[in-house]
């Protein structure tokens, strides 16, 4: 008999608690539907990785062309539920091991909600010393952004950090009183957390707004999507993480080619045992059951019965998570 996925409110995110988990899946939807029901629209595939044993966090992303700021809410949204999974997993009389060591968590994002993961991982590689943060933002910016562009990231970027500090004293008290017990947190981001992104999509103003030339005056305006795709792509590899990163694109995803190109040719990560390159489009990933069948009105074939759709993308997803845990260890 299947376990019931059920969301309940936690901050600003929904949390579905397992009561013997062996870890938790933080998943961050793409645009529209990240924003509006992803509990609904993603039910089957979010069903499927519940039933692995994961406690389930949907992180919800508000429509911005900063995606710095928006990354930072989503880290501190971390922390905002980490206390609370203790809580109630206690109340409920669930167990709540895996909820002490933040190697247990693990990333999924689709889309755009890739983006914001690349951009926490990136996070994890700047230097703890305020000094050494500000030039490594600094190189890093230099040819890509403005001075005032480059002092507002780097002041965003140490009041984040400062913030998050601040947070994991707070989480390590509240979890003491809840059980007597200290989380051990690796990071104050996301570095040596399991990562897999789904039909990945890092994209500039021009991919939110039409027509073109409306994009480029938005852009000139100073008002346009932070960082750029180049910005994302640099920080991303000068982070030298990545390395338990798992990747899904599809075949008929025109969205997700570029992205997908660069992390395979430029980057060259993931290594072949974790890429997966699978049929369908760039809203494969969405999807819900009506008995025996999946339906995904916005993918074909927009109906496909529960075996076929599993050995067409879940089960990749699930073995893929599994690999990537195991590297981890």
């Amino acid at each position: 008999m299947s376990l019931k996925l059920r969301f309940k409110p936690v901050s600003h995110s929904w949390v579905a608690l397992h009561p013997q988990p062996k870890g938790v899946i933080q998943f961050i939807a793409g645009a529209f539907f990240g924003t509006f029901f992803p509990m609904f629209f993603y039910r089957y595939l979010l069903q499927s990785l519940y039933e692995q044993g994961y406690t389930i966090i949907i992180l919800p992303f508000n429509f911005t062309f900063n995606h710095y700021v928006e990354a930072g809410f989503l880290m501190r949204e971390q922390y905002e539920i980490l206390p609370e999974l203790v809580r109630m997993a206690t109340v409920e009389g669930y167990d709540y091991e895996a909820y002490l060591d933040d190697k247990n968590f693990s990333w999924i994002g689709h889309s755009l909600g890739c983006k914001y993961i690349s951009l926490l991982e990136g996070f994890s590689a700047l230097p703890p010393q305020p000094e050494a943060r500000e030039k490594f933002i600094r190189n890093l910016l230099s040819s890509t952004a403005n001075k005032s562009e480059i002092e507002n990231v780097i002041a965003d970027i140490n009041t984040l950090v400062d913030e998050l500090k601040y947070k994991i004293i707070e989480v390590q008290k509240l979890i003491c009183t809840y059980v007597g017990r200290k989380i051990k947190i690796n990071s104050i981001f996301i570095k040596g957390q399991v990562s897999i992104l789904l039909a990945p999509a890092i994209t500039n103003t021009a991919s939110a707004i039409r027509p073109q030339f409306l994009a480029d005056i938005i852009d000139k305006l100073g008002f346009g999507v932070k960082p750029t795709i180049e910005q994302t792509q640099n920080l991303i590899q000068e982070s030298e993480l990545f390395n338990i990163m798992g990747l899904v694109c599809f075949k008929s995803d025109n969205i997700a080619k570029s992205t997908c190109n660069w992390f395979i040719n430029i980057l060259q990560k993931p290594p072949q045992e974790f890429l997966e390159n699978l049929a369908g489009g760039h809203l494969k990933p969405l999807g819900i059951q009506l008995g025996s069948n999946v339906l995904n009105f916005l993918d074909k074939p927009f109906v496909e019965s529960v075996e076929k759709r599993n050995q067409g993308f879940e089960q990749h997803v699930i073995e893929l998570l599994e690999k990537l845990k195991e590297k981890a260890k």
